[in-house]
């Protein structure tokens, strides 16, 4: 082989070897310049997520103190622990293991995310159900308060009532006491229940009955309601009782004949003309001689 074939050989080598070493370099160049903008894009995303994360933990910040602020409400309302208070409290430790990972993996942070977004669901949903209860609850301690108002003024009204008519027996020769009132309902079954009563059985005590009032007597038996009007009857009794204080006008539902002695217990039963509406009612004795005892119920 001649020097010039040589020559051109050597050189068509070493003309390969730079095209493929520039191949090689741009080859490698593009690559680098590839991997170079993958990592910028995951940093990128990478501090997207970041931000995600904190934006949705500051929302449950702001949840976490609203539901205190419900929480402690509802405590005052019902006057005890919140039934959602262990389930939050459940919800806080997964919330908190979450703020303290320090995962970079994109994966992980897509996850941690996903997790706090349901949580934060769950968060705005007891929320939002514990805000409903506490309204109703506070409709119903007002409805309750309102409702004492009226049972307080229902109660000073009949208070009085019976101090009236206490005043009225203090002046009688004898008195009736251990008074027992009980509301009996269909198959002879105690009741409170306005509509259910039926019949009301009355029993007291007369105890040292002076002889000059021991012997036959009539006894009468007046259901007022607490306004003093007597409650219905088909055939009330009309009567004038001599007290000591003076001639006193009743409408009775019942009369009793009876023989008085010294002690005896003696006991009355009336069965409803109409059903009665709830409230109190005062059950008062006279005798022919004036009023000797009254006590009260009340029906709801």
């Amino acid at each position: 082989m001649s020097d010039n074939t040589t020559s051109r050989a050597y050189g068509i080598i070493v003309t390969l070897l730079l095209l493929l070493s520039a191949a090689l370099g741009w080859f490698f160049w593009q690559k680098s310049q590839s991997i170079q903008e993958q990592s910028v894009q995951i940093e990128i995303m990478r501090d997207s997520l970041d931000i995600a994360k904190q934006r949705v933990e500051a929302e449950l910040d702001s949840l976490a103190m609203a539901y205190a602020d419900l929480r402690n409400e509802n405590e005052n309302l019902q006057g005890r622990i919140s039934s959602t208070a262990q389930t939050i409290q459940q919800k806080e430790v997964v919330i908190r293991q979450i703020k303290n990972s320090n995962s970079k993996e994109l994966n992980d942070l897509k996850q941690q995310i996903a997790q706090l977004e349901t949580l934060k669901t769950e968060y705005e949903t007891i929320i939002m159900v514990l805000r409903g209860e506490n309204d109703q609850l506070r409709n119903e301690n007002q409805r309750l308060a309102s409702e004492n108002v009226q049972l307080r003024g229902d109660k000073d009204k009949l208070s009085r009532q019976l101090d009236d008519q206490t005043r009225k027996t203090q002046s009688a020769s004898f008195k009736a006491s251990a008074f027992r009132i009980e509301l009996v309902r269909k198959g002879d079954k105690q009741t409170s229940k306005a509509k259910k009563t039926r019949e009301i059985l009355v029993s007291f005590d007369l105890i040292d009955v002076p002889p000059t009032y021991q012997g036959p007597q009539k006894l009468y038996m007046v259901i007022t309601d607490e306004q003093g009007n007597p409650i219905s009857a088909d055939n009330p009794t009309k009567a004038t009782v001599y007290a000591p204080t003076g001639p006193v006008e009743i409408s009775a539902q019942l009369v009793k004949q009876v023989i008085l002695e010294s002690t005896q217990r003696l006991s009355f039963s009336y069965e409803l003309e109409d059903k009665l509406k709830s409230g109190n009612y005062v059950v008062s004795i006279y005798s022919e001689k004036g009023l000797i005892g009254a006590s009260s119920f009340r029906l709801s």
